[in-house]
């Protein structure tokens, strides 16, 4: 599957010109963008579009109901049924064969033999995202923070093909208020919207994808057949490429709901300067970070129920969140690893605190798994003991920002394998292979990686201002220059167009 570059920008500048003319008439341009949306989605699959309209009618019965309803056990009851129905159609498309194939390997391990053969179903695409989308509208209407929107506008809501197949996660209460009032294409922000689609396109296709082609995916499809350094320099290689696929796809989806009018939040802001894992979830995909933390997270109990069951729900909100992007074992492991990993930054942070008689904080509110409502206590002083010392270090940021990254990095390890075997395969290379010379780290791969590493540390005011200039340029000086961007693109792309981006998998 390929990304048709030239293809999309056809169908998107129709869309976009006959947008503009109904915007000043919702009654019109509402049911425009929901057909064309759903036209969108049928050049995948024409019979997904089922599944969505499904979604999309089962959801707002739901809500409906709902609002109706005065609170008591058939209001909740409601809402879990939204929630199961929800749950069973990522379970049956996303994870059916995952569970089938993980009971038979433990039955198998017990010296049973199983026939038990399971329908392979294709995965639709973006249906983690729509999914999503539709359990937090269900539940803020039921929690009373969103009101019941009309059918039209909750349809447009879960299709709107900008961020249909890939995010970001955007909350009904982001997105159905800008519904509210029509919309003045005097009022498109074009010129800083088409700047950021460029940019996008620059990081998938000149950097994710060059580096995908030339040095992650020969690693991690054969890593028997590579050493130790270029090993290393393909994990740093996944890291940069899945930040510039994801982060240029989010561009792109922002640049393209500008272009119609509306404003997503905000997904990336330089993960990889992070000084710890909770940093980290405070700057990788935001949205999910967000969403895991007030629809699971909280729910679970959050850090309201003491260290031990905090260090639980922790561990529960990233496996899950793991499980989201894909059924696999590697998968799961990932979202083990960062569970961890959160839960004794954590237990560091109590653990300091208490030594220095300090008062602790519980951050219940904070936007990342591990947070919530900030309440004080005082606690005794303990004798400092040799792990206290170091528990209580203050390290410089270099060391936490290495510590942190390291940790980044090998985590990825699985998120990228196809299997456990191959990552510890990979990383094994990464000890054992210091005999076999490098083959894939040339100095035009070494420049790419410094180019998309270079984009965590460029001051944002530097794109604000690059921006600001091409804003400056007549109309039909952007629209000729975007125009010669694509061309050239297409070009660099070829005939073999560009992969398909990593997230259109979950």
């Amino acid at each position: 599957m390929v990304f048709p570059t030239i293809e999309f920008a056809a169908f998107f500048v129709v869309v976009l010109l006959v947008s503009w003319l109904l915007m000043p008439t919702p009654k019109y341009w509402k049911p425009f963008i929901f057909a064309a949306s759903l036209a969108f989605y049928a050049a995948a699959d024409w019979r997904w579009v089922f599944l969505l309209l499904a979604s999309i009618v089962g959801n707002q019965a739901a809500a409906t109901v709902i609002s109706k309803m005065a609170r008591g056990p058939g209001r909740k009851a409601v809402l879990i049924a939204a929630l199961v129905g929800n749950l069973a159609l990522l379970g049956v498309f996303k994870y059916l064969g995952f569970f089938v194939d993980s009971v038979t390997s433990l039955v198998a391990a017990f010296g049973f033999e199983s026939e038990q053969q399971v329908l392979e179903l294709a995965l639709p695409v973006g249906i983690s995202f729509f999914t999503f989308q539709a359990i937090s509208y269900v539940v803020d209407v039921y929690r009373a923070k969103a009101p019941l929107a009309t059918p039209i506008d909750t349809a447009v809501y879960l299709s709107f093909f900008p961020h249909l197949v890939a995010g970001p996660i955007v909350r009904a209460t982001e997105f159905i208020p800008q519904l509210a009032t029509p919309r003045s294409p005097r009022n498109i922000p074009a010129a800083p919207a088409l700047f950021l689609i460029a940019g996008g396109l620059i990081k998938k296709v000149v950097l994710a994808d060059f580096l995908a082609v030339n040095l992650v995916d020969p690693v991690f499809g054969s890593p028997q057949a590579f050493g130790a350094i270029d090993t290393g320099v393909a994990i740093l290689g996944y890291a940069a490429q899945i930040y510039c696929d994801f982060s240029g796809y989010t561009d792109i989806a922002i640049g393209l709901a500008m272009l119609l009018g509306f404003w997503f939040p905000q997904n990336f802001d330089q993960p990889y300067r992070a000084l710890s894992l909770q940093e980290f979830w405070h700057r990788w995909h935001m949205t999910l970070s967000r969403w895991l933390r007030d629809y699971l997270y909280i729910p679970l109990g959050g850090s309201r129920k003491g260290p031990r069951r905090t260090y639980i729900n922790l561990m529960l909100t990233m496996i899950l969140g793991g499980l989201w992007h894909g059924a696999a074992m590697t998968f799961v492991i990932w979202g083990a690893l960062h569970g961890s990993g959160l839960a004794f930054e954590r237990w560091v942070r109590e653990r300091a605190k208490a030594l220095r008689s300090e008062p602790t904080v519980d951050l219940r509110d904070d936007p990342t798994p591990g947070g919530g409502d900030i309440t004080t206590t005082m606690v005794m002083t303990k004798p400092v003991t040799r792990l206290d010392a170091v528990v209580t270090r203050q390290y410089p940021k270099a060391v936490l920002w290495l510590a942190t990254f390291a940790f980044v990095c090998f985590a990825w390890v699985f998120f990228r394998s196809p299997d456990v075997g191959t990552a510890l395969t990979v990383l094994s290379r990464l000890v054992v292979g210091w005999t076999t010379a490098a083959t894939l780290v040339t100095p035009v791969v070494l420049v790419v990686l410094v180019v998309a590493f270079s984009t965590q540390v460029t001051p944002p005011r530097l794109w604000d201002r690059l921006a600001v200039l091409f804003s400056r340029l007549p109309f039909w000086a952007q629209g000729i220059l975007f125009g010669v961007f694509l061309v050239v693109m297409d070009t660099v792309v070829g005939q073999q167009g560009v992969a398909p981006f990593i997230y259109f998998q979950f």
